[in-house]
């Protein structure tokens, strides 16, 4: 399920397709992607319906096609003409899938050209879909790609048809260079910060990252919280994140519950926040409570890149990471008990400290992608 490393036979032409680039793990793989194809040497277009990463995409000098391809609906599918068009203007050689509604447009594009002369197909499964016919356009490239061995089994066994051998486990990366180990903000974000949250000061903090949804464990923190300052723990909860307007009434329950139990001085709901990365330096203890398994699980890699204790349920793509990396980390799901357990020891003994070995890097995600592309195009053409 590897792809030997290879000098690319030619300049490919790589267009990757998302519904937006606003914000999130897919639309910064997609630039990440594009960035790692321009420095070896290829042509990176990526088509979606606009955001603000944009400028950071162009400001790369990747080229970027404006076109609604996101939107749930039928009457997206205009614009499958419009795509095929592009793929033969643009002398397209991949085509790469990130995401279910552009997947149909690209697909249906894709699958009526001469399969002699038409791109190369690659998708990836940035999760586990519901499984239907909608999601199954994610397992139609040439090669899929799956975030994490969570996602293979996923595949395995709810797409039975799909050829494994096809199947490319790339988990995704960090940048060792952004998120630096041992990294301190500096005096001046520390000294706004203590301005804005001066309950944190002198407490033992907890970061919860994540929006704010129910799966995402912010009611199990609230335990872990109340457990641990009735053991006398100095303890300051943040959850950081923003909430949908959909998940409004959820937030209102969060904030009742933290109310009712006499935690409004315990736990600071910090909304969302374009400096997480000092956030979590800061931090004693970055958790990861998902109930349901994250696909991988970026931010918990992030903190663990930065060297800061992570404790996590270990199931999905965190629990992979917590045993590459960091297994005195890993709880069973659901677990607070074993959470507070494990944290009065960490309060009191000093938590393990996190090895220095990387092995999720940015790097090695972009030299897999690029070397599955590079396969790719070599290899021999099916015909239909």
């Amino acid at each position: 399920m590897s792809e030997p490393v290879a000098v690319p036979s030619k300049r490919l032409t790589v267009m990757q397709l998302v519904p937006e680039l606003e914000s999130g793990g897919v639309e910064r793989g997609t630039v990440e992607i594009a960035a790692a194809l321009l420095a070896a040497g290829h042509r990176p277009i990526v088509v979606s319906g606009g955001g603000r990463m944009v400028a950071e995409l162009e400001a790369l000098g990747v080229r970027h096609i404006t076109l609604p391809i996101g939107k749930k609906s039928l009457w997206t599918l205009r614009h499958v003409r419009t795509l095929r068009r592009l793929f033969v203007a643009q002398g397209v050689d991949i085509v790469h899938l990130r995401s279910r509604m552009p997947a149909w447009v690209g697909w249906l594009a894709w699958r009526r050209m001469d399969p002699a002369t038409r791109p190369r197909l690659i998708t990836t499964v940035h999760g586990p879909y519901s499984v239907n016919a909608y999601s199954a356009v994610m397992l139609r490239g040439e090669r899929v790609i799956a975030v994490s061995e969570m996602i293979v089994d996923y595949i395995r066994r709810n797409y039975p048809w799909v050829g494994m051998a096809n199947v490319r486990r790339i988990y995704r990366g960090v940048d060792p260079v952004a998120f630096p180990a041992g990294y301190r903000p500096d005096a001046a974000w520390l000294a706004a910060w203590e301005a804005q949250f001066p309950q944190t000061r002198d407490r033992w903090v907890l970061t919860l990252p994540g929006r704010i949804t129910r799966w995402k464990g912010q009611l199990d923190l609230l335990d872990i919280v109340t457990r641990l300052k009735a053991a006398g723990v100095p303890v300051h909860g943040l959850i950081v994140g923003g909430a949908h307007p959909r998940k409004r009434r959820f937030l209102s329950e969060l904030e009742q519950a933290i109310a009712q139990r006499g935690l409004a001085g315990d736990i600071t709901l910090v909304g969302q926040r374009s400096d997480l990365r000092e956030i979590m330096a800061i931090s004693d203890v970055v958790l990861s409570l998902s109930t349901d398994p994250e696909a991988f699980g970026r931010v918990s890699l992030e903190a663990l890149t930065l060297g800061r204790p992570v404790l996590g349920y270990a199931h999905g793509g965190v629990g992979e990471q917590l045993s590459a990396m960091y297994p005195s980390g890993a709880i069973p799901l659901g677990d607070v008990s074993a959470a507070v357990k494990i944290l009065r020891q960490w309060h009191g003994q000093g938590a393990p400290a996190v090895p220095a070995e990387r092995p999720f890097t940015l790097q090695a995600m972009q030299d897999q992608t690029l070397a599955v592309y590079e396969a790719l195009w070599r290899s021999p053409r099916m015909e239909g």
